[in-house]
């Protein structure tokens, strides 16, 4: 039996919404780094669509709204009763003629570039803002990107900074139109375990987005927010699970979290695919289905701009890892002691 079946359909807490164990990220085609057409766009959303995935992921910053459109265009005219979609809250794209000066503008700096991040942007700024007002404009603002009547999921976006407005605004108003029907489930996404958790203790959500925190590389969640997301059933989509291209390939200059590596981390990932390497697995592949192993992760969204760096997901999803593999990597300390990990042949998915 294969490990995992990336079009297994599995439920996001208790909000009814199901996605598929493997879904569909859109910061790459959005032009995360280098530029992407709307074509290859469309089209890669479409052959993820073909492949059997149901889960698609998006956010107003990706691409400053590039993101949900050219999502929206991948999905026009497919069965809206057929797929589960997720958006973001937190950031407002203005345009830079109207951004105020007492705004908190999220400046996306690489290099001491703004907006380095991403290519081809529209001329516009994203700012902060986690209000209720917020949350409900940006809703519908997202709605006519993605050409859309609804939206099944929506996270509160990076509050890292912006806690006690995260909290006392844009949770209360997401909670507010879980209950009018208007979402069916809310959540919270970002690049860290530790508010992720203090969510969990003190809110009422049904689903986490967590980014580069559980992964082959580095199992930060493992301690405390997975634990407890399984006590509260909070379903939790891993993200990152290449941790920005490390894990893909370990070499110098290789990217973790959006900047080069330190070169601490890259040796780590090269021990770990030599290790993958002796037992004749590629470190993608087991990058890929570590984390779906522990009972808390529903699904692993893909990160990919390409139709053939796509297919690598399902296939290598599927394929069997020997459970020595595993046991070396544990042995070698290279994953943390209670990681639960995939089991050949027990047909994990």
């Amino acid at each position: 039996m294969s490990p995992f079946d990336p079009t297994q359909r599995v439920p996001l807490g208790r909000s009814g919404v199901s996605v598929t164990r493997l879904g569909l990220g859109t910061a790459e085609i959005a032009g995360l780094y280098r530029p992407v057409s709307d074509d290859d766009a469309v089209g890669l959303v479409r052959h993820a669509w073909d492949a059997g995935v149901r889960y698609f992921d998006t956010a107003p910053l990706y691409g400053y709204g590039n993101g949900e459109r050219r999502l929206g265009l991948g999905l026009r005219d497919r069965d809206r009763e057929a797929f589960a979609l997720s958006t973001k809250v937190g950031r407002l794209l203005v345009p830079r003629d109207k951004v105020s000066p007492e705004a908190v503008v999220d400046r996306q700096q690489r290099d001491g570039v703004d907006d380095a991040f991403y290519v081809g942007t529209p001329p516009v700024r994203p700012v902060f803002d986690f209000s209720r007002d917020a949350v409900t404009r940006s809703l519908e603002e997202s709605l006519r990107r993605l050409d859309l009547d609804r939206v099944d999921v929506a996270y509160i976006h990076d509050p890292d900074e912006h806690w006690e407005a995260a909290v006392g605004g844009a949770y209360p108003a997401l909670h507010a139109l879980r209950e009018a029907g208007v979402v069916r489930a809310i959540g919270a996404g970002m690049n860290q375990a530790a508010m992720l958790a203090r969510f969990a203790r003190e809110g009422d959500f049904d689903v986490f987005m967590l980014a580069g925190r559980y992964t082959l590389l580095d199992q930060t969640g493992l301690a405390e927010l997975l634990p407890l997301c399984v006590e509260k059933g909070i379903s939790v989509v891993a993200a990152g699970i290449m941790n920005s291209g490390l894990l893909a390939d370990p070499k110098p200059g290789a990217m973790f979290n959006y900047v080069p590596a330190p070169p601490q981390l890259v040796d780590r990932a090269r021990r770990i695919r030599d290790v993958c390497a002796r037992h004749g697995v590629g470190i993608r592949a087991a990058a890929i289905q570590f984390p779906l192993a522990h009972p808390a992760i529903t699904a692993i969204v893909a990160g990919v701009r390409s139709v053939d760096h796509f297919d690598d997901y399902p296939r290598l999803l599927r394929e069997p890892i020997p459970d020595a593999l595993w046991a070396e990597l544990r042995a070698e300390r290279l994953i943390a002691p209670g990681a639960p990990v995939p089991t050949a042949g027990a047909g994990n998915g």
